[in-house]
């Protein structure tokens, strides 16, 4: 417990990758695609086989940004909300009350 009492958290780091674009590159591959396509060289794209699946399958939530509740939740939270109310009503009646 001590021990973590005098630790200082390390800064927070991130993973930036930083993008550039290469004209001799985008020639040297523009004139290796023409010279292939006249010598009739078709690369074959590799297909294993399986469909396209998109990586955010499920990931998206409702439009206000919270997965859909059961009807039995709902009520159960707005019961809460509703006692709650009350709660501080009375609370502020009796505080500013007397």
């Amino acid at each position: 417990m001590i021990g973590k009492f005098f630790h200082t958290p390390a800064a927070k780091q991130f993973k930036f990758v930083p993008r550039f674009y290469d004209a001799d590159k985008e020639e040297r591959d523009d004139r290796e695609r023409r010279i292939k396509e006249e010598l009739g060289i078709v690369e074959e794209k590799v297909d294993d086989g399986k469909p396209y699946r998109p990586n955010v399958t499920g990931r998206f939530r409702d439009k206000d940004g919270w997965a859909k509740s059961s009807p039995d939740a709902r009520k159960s939270q707005n019961r809460r909300l509703i006692i709650l109310v009350l709660i501080l009503a009375l609370a502020f009646y009796l505080f500013f009350h007397f």
